[in-house]
Parts: C-alpha cells; structure tokens; sequence
C-alpha cells in the first residue's frame, strides 16, 4: 500500500512539474514574442532629428533622475509628393516630482516668428517649412522653454491606433452632426473612423479651433488610459504595429523605457492648458493673436512646471 501511494506521489509530482515547466515556457515565449513586437515597433517609430541641444537647456534631461522634460505632439496629414502641415500641435510637460502632466494645446493659425525661416507666419507652417526641426526650433521660441522630444503622429492612421485598443470612450460636450454620423452629448464610445471624425470636427462648433482642440485631447487623453490597460495588453500585436506605421519619435527604446518606470504616476493627471487671443485678418489671412501677457502668462506656467530658473 505504502509502495503505490509512493508511486502515485511520484507520478502526481511529475505531472505538476511538467505542467509547471510547460506554463513557464508559454509564459517566457508570450514575454519574448510580446518583447520582441515592442523593439520591432520602436525601431520603426525612431526617427532622429539633426538638432543640438537646445540653448533652453544647460544639459540633457536625464531620465534616472526624474527631471521634468518636455515633449511636442505634432498630428501631421501626410500626402504623397507633399510634406503635409502639422494641424494638431499639442505640447506636454510632464513632472514627476508633482505627478502631473500639463497639455496645451497651440491653435494652428497662431502668428507667430518661424525660427528658421526669416518670417512671420501661422505656427503649423513651420513644419511644411522645415520638418520636425523647424517646428520644435518654433515653439521653443513661442513658449521660451525647451522643447526636448517630439512625437509626430500619421493623423490619417490615427484611426488604426484607436482599433487596435479596440476604441475609446470620451466625453462630449457638444451635439453635432457630421457626414451623416451623430456625435450626442455625453459619454460617447468611438471606433477609429468615428474618432478620427470626432477629432476633426471644427465647422460645426462655434468655438471653432478651441473646440476641436479639446475633442482631440479627449481622445488622445482615452487612448493613453486605454492603452495601458492590462486588458489591451491581449492586443499587443496590433496595438505595437499601428504605432509602428503611425508614430515617429526621437525617444529610443531605453528612453521610452526609463518614462515608463519613473514617470508613469504623472500620467494619472493630465492637466489641460489653453492660450487666448483674438482672430485678426491680415492681407486677407486669417490669424490667431496671443496678446504678450497671455504668451508670458503661459510660459510662466510651463516654466514652473519643467522647474526651469
């Protein structure tokens, strides 16, 4: 009797431990495959730009440290032969010492110097001018403080990223109409196209550009929270793979890294900004005017929140 309940002891240990084994080599396969898709994304999404250290900055932020950094979000409509301009120009500001992120939004006709270029002009043109360089040159300019990182996003595959997530919730503030789909007011659950939409509506709201920037704020804002949620995690093959074709970054792997493990806390505040100013015809142009007080109101604010002297 003793001798059988061994054997079956033994026989139940050896099944364990095969299933044990089994688990742990489906665990470190799913960990490598999901490793790999990550790496594979980043190295399609890095796209270095030629530009030195900025004259805002006394040294590079380091990461280990927990210094504030700075990072331009540039939502860009790419066309075949052509540049394209960066209609979305969002800049963030993260602190993980007060475990906020700020987020303003810059209105796209903002008149502004184009550092570079030797003129004044509508800011989103800086980036049909001179690319990345140009535009991250002319917003350090605009805002006086470092611009240290820019993310530029393929605003046409902007509706892929939301898919592979499998869409967001946002809160709409306003009812609208457009192309046939109805947006009601309230918490609404979009899809890729229907966001992409949503984010791009700007006629039918009175607010105008102001309006549309805080919809796009509202999706990126529910793309983040959704996308870092264990439950998408099911989805890190797609997920990776719309970044990979619609995002470029001058962030490495490590860098991104590095954000994730000392900085992730700040991205449970994000706090929106806004600029004010008036719009003003100018041979025949169109144009967003930030009075000096509000510009200087706003790089107070920023400048605090990077903890810049």
């Amino acid at each position: 009797m003793r001798s059988d309940s061994k054997r079956k002891k033994r026989t139940w240990l050896r099944v364990t431990g095969i299933v044990i084994l089994f688990m742990l080599i489906c665990t470190g396969v799913y960990g490598y495959s999901v490793y790999k898709s990550l790496t594979d994304a980043v190295d399609t999404m890095h796209q270095p730009i030629e530009r030195e250290l900025s004259e805002k900055r006394m040294e590079e932020v380091t990461f280990e440290k927990k210094e504030p950094f700075s990072v331009l979000m540039l939502g860009v409509d790419e066309r075949k032969g052509d540049r394209g301009r960066s209609d979305t120009m969002i800049v963030l500001t993260v602190n993980p010492n007060q475990n906020t992120i700020k987020m303003l939004s810059i209105p796209r006709d903002t008149r502004t110097e184009i550092v570079g270029h030797g003129s004044e002009d509508k800011i989103n043109h800086a980036y049909a001018f001179g690319g990345i360089e140009m535009s991250m040159a002319t917003v350090e300019d605009f805002l006086d403080i470092p611009i240290d990182y820019y993310l530029q996003i393929n605003m046409e595959g902007f509706k892929d990223i939301v898919d592979s997530v499998g869409g967001v919730t946002v809160n709409n503030d306003l009812d609208f109409t457009v192309d046939g789909n109805h947006f009601p007011k309230g918490e609404i659950t979009l899809n890729g196209k229907e966001a992409l939409m949503f984010s791009r509506m700007r006629y039918e709201d009175a607010r105008g550009d102001f309006g549309r920037q805080l919809r796009q704020r509202e999706v990126i804002q529910a793309v983040i929270k959704k996308g870092a949620s264990l439950s998408s995690l099911t989805n890190y093959q797609k997920i990776f793979s719309a970044l990979g074709k619609n995002i470029k970054t001058n962030l490495i792997f490590n860098e991104m890294v590095d954000i994730q493990k000392n900085y992730r806390n700040a991205a449970k505040t994000v706090e929106p900004m806004s600029i004010a100013g008036d719009g003003k015809l100018i041979k025949d142009i169109y144009y967003f005017i930030v009075p000096d007080e509000e510009k200087q109101r706003v790089q107070d604010e920023l400048r605090e929140h990077l903890e810049l002297q």
